[in-house]
């Protein structure tokens, strides 16, 4: 298992839509992807999963990937977390 801690940067008009962005991103690895904040785990392409977190902007999130992927898959969504694209 790989795992990484960032906190999200985004501004609040742009949350949403940068979530859904990283479920889809999420979407394109073989890998489990979890996301976890204050303890709370979600599946990284679910996006109620990911949305019943209640990610807000400066949230620390913890990732965790399993599988044949996980190192690239852990690496490119702590990128777009630190820094979302929309």
């Amino acid at each position: 298992m790989i795992e990484d801690k960032v906190v999200f940067q985004c501004e609040e008009n742009l949350t949403l839509a940068s979530v859904a962005g990283f479920v889809q991103k999420s979407s394109q690895y073989r890998s489990t992807v979890y996301l976890i904040i204050n303890g709370r785990r979600a599946n990284a392409k679910s996006m109620l999963g990911v949305m019943s977190l209640g990610i807000e902007n400066g949230s620390e999130i913890e990732i965790n990937a399993d599988g044949d992927d996980a190192e690239l898959a852990v690496k490119e969504l702590s990128a777009y977390l630190n820094n979302p694209k929309v």
